[in-house]
């Protein structure tokens, strides 16, 4: 949806709340006391009342609006913004668009909002051949700023979070060959990424569980950590490359884990590793998404009504 026609459509508070109310209605209402789906609607409370033991649900229960106090509008407009923008919105940048005079309350609401998308990744499983490698992003520990944390230089650094990168592939020639002529051999569709404690066998066996389907067939480099991948997976193709020729090999991945680098060091400068898996949430919904044009404002909205019942969600990774 253009600007000018989303504010026209959504210009205050009320149209926004019937907005929500109208995803809600196509979701469905469950009464948390008896489980009955059939509910009548109270205008003048703005509850939904159930027809089977009177019990009622207000408008923001159970999704992601519930026990915050923002107005209808400003979830809209942020989840609207947030879907819109290739890369991403600073809280700061959606603080002042919004005029609110608080920080903390918009930060979290970005923050929910990314839960969210990641919980919706989550139900799919990639298959086919898919890349996989690490990466290494840079943040700080929480509750100090980036030049209290200090650490060693190179790979794998207090200071660097750990991470597990896969790239489904779609089509193109076989496994480990280079890229000719500046083009990549093989297009790419979709993309999981999830922070690690550690990068042993075990570990990353128990995330590409979660992550892949057992019919996949892996395209790695020779890291020892990899080495066990062909007792969860259908074939593993591992390939023994100098760092300066890994991005010819998996050139897929790699490019996800740049891009994510970017996006994380343009628009936010830094992020606490409490937080880092929520913005990677954001960075693989919208690339997994990336052909949905004008629908993923409206699956984002689904998603916001569909998640977070009854207030169970986790904001923290692990």
């Amino acid at each position: 949806m253009e600007l000018i026609k989303f504010i026209q459509e959504y210009s205050d508070e009320q149209k926004c709340k019937m907005l929500f109310k109208t995803y809600r209605d196509k979701v469905g209402i469950i009464c948390k006391k008896c489980g009955h789906k059939e509910h009548y609607w109270q205008q003048s409370i703005d509850q939904y009342e159930c027809k089977g033991c009177g019990f009622r649900t207000t408008l923001r229960s159970g999704t992601l609006l519930e026990a915050s106090k923002l107005p209808y509008s400003y979830w809209v407009i942020t989840i609207f913004l947030m879907s819109i923008a290739k890369k991403s919105f600073s809280a700061l940048q959606i603080q002042h668009l919004l005029g609110h005079k608080r920080y903390e309350p918009v930060w979290f609401m970005m923050q929910k909002i990314r839960v969210a998308m990641g919980n919706r990744d989550s139900k799919y499983k990639l298959d086919g051949q898919v890349e996989l490698d690490d990466a290494f992003i840079e943040t700080v520990k929480t509750g100090s700023k980036p030049k209290e944390t200090k650490s060693k230089r190179g790979r794998g650094s207090s200071k660097q979070a750990k991470v597990m990168v896969m790239a489904k592939l779609e089509s193109g020639k076989t496994s480990g060959q280079a890229i000719t002529r500046g083009k990549k051999n093989r297009s790419f569709r979709y993309v999981k990424m999830q922070v690690v404690n550690d990068l042993s066998s075990d570990s990353i066996n128990d995330v590409l569980r979660n992550k892949v389907t057992k019919k996949s067939s892996l395209i790695t480099d020779g890291w020892t950590g990899y080495q066990k991948l062909n007792t969860i997976v259908k074939k593993h193709h591992y390939y023994t490359i100098p760092s300066k020729l890994a991005d010819k090999v998996l050139p897929w991945v790699h490019t996800m884990i740049a891009n994510v680098k970017r996006n994380i060091l343009g628009n936010h400068h830094w992020v606490s590793d409490t937080y880092l898996q929520n913005y990677l949430n954001e960075f693989c919904y919208k690339t997994n998404r990336r052909y949905y044009g004008s629908k993923l404002w409206e699956r984002l909205l689904v998603a916001a009504v569909e998640d977070a019942w009854y207030g169970k969600i986790i904001y923290v990774n692990g």
